[in-house]
């Protein structure tokens, strides 16, 4: 799933290569993706593209006259830019992984894309983008909260720092991918209660977060989109990297499953050299 240093690049790409670019038309392929009715897609035509930003994971694509494209990429959607698109008709509803197309004025443009089955790509055409209700319920931006923010939005929820970290209402941006890679960088385990962890822990996971995002985000930005996936990957010290040694200290990366996700980590960095139990295996072996 793209999370805050990936939307931040795409928003950033999208601000180098398509503002001041008038849209030519707005073609709906999937007609799931599109979450509002009002103003209908071909209300953007003959729009100016002025800005592009992020809100926490989503991304804004800006119109003149206060009108805004806000996607949300889910766990297998992409945006790819086309300096050019092939020849032919119109997008054919239900055919292939595009699913909304954005046609501009030079002949380049962008697909909204979503891979496999589960379709939770999701695209609101709005004229505020707090009328988006996920943008609506955001938190403060990881990125950009400071140690006191920090601090109060961990605490005010009880639960285990993975989860706590990753709800957008607590803090936008971070994903399963990133608060790994923080949790690993803040020695934490990510089975710890967020409203147990002392000021000098919080004090730590603040440090990571910004050290993490921020080193992601200087990675990414300049990448080209179709280039970002494997930036991604390859900045990564324990995600995705089960059973490969920890970079820090030699040790093996762990992992815990869950039924749709799996978290990573290092057991001598996080959790004092001991396993975690993972409960999906657990159910099995009995």
């Amino acid at each position: 799933m793209p999370e805050l240093p990936e939307v931040e690049a795409l928003a950033g790409y999208l601000r180098e290569r398509a503002v001041g670019r008038r849209v030519d038309r707005v073609e709906v392929a999937a007609i799931s993706v599109l979450k509002t009715y009002e103003p209908a897609p071909a209300a953007v035509s003959g729009r100016t593209v002025t800005d592009a930003r992020r809100y926490g994971k989503f991304l804004a694509v800006v119109f003149d006259d206060d009108l805004y494209l806000v996607v949300h990429l889910a766990r297998a959607g992409w945006l790819h830019y086309r300096e050019s698109f092939p020849s032919g008709g119109p997008l054919r509803p239900g055919k292939g992984p595009i699913a909304l197309r954005v046609r501009l004025d030079d002949g380049s443009g962008f697909d909204l894309t979503e891979a496999g089955t589960q379709k939770k790509l999701a695209a609101y055409l709005v004229t505020d983008p707090a009328a988006v209700p996920g943008v609506a319920k955001l938190g403060p931006d990881a990125l950009a909260a400071d140690l006191a923010t920090f601090a109060g939005r961990l605490r005010s929820r009880r639960g285990q720092v993975k989860g706590v970290l990753t709800d957008q209402t607590v803090l936008a941006g971070v994903g399963n991918a990133y608060s790994d890679e923080i949790l690993h960088a803040a020695r934490l385990s990510p089975f710890a209660l967020s409203d147990r962890l002392t000021d000098d822990q919080v004090a730590a996971l603040h440090e990571a977060t910004g050290r993490v995002l921020g080193d992601a985000v200087s990675r990414s930005v300049g990448q080209k989109a179709a280039e970002l996936k494997g930036e991604k990957r390859s900045g990564l010290t324990v995600h995705a990297r089960t059973g490969l040694p920890c970079p820090i200290c030699g040790d093996t990366v762990r992992e815990v499953s869950f039924a749709d996700s799996s978290l990573q980590y290092c057991p001598t960095c996080q959790t004092g050299g001991k396993p975690l139990a993972d409960r999906r295996l657990s159910r099995l072996v009995r």
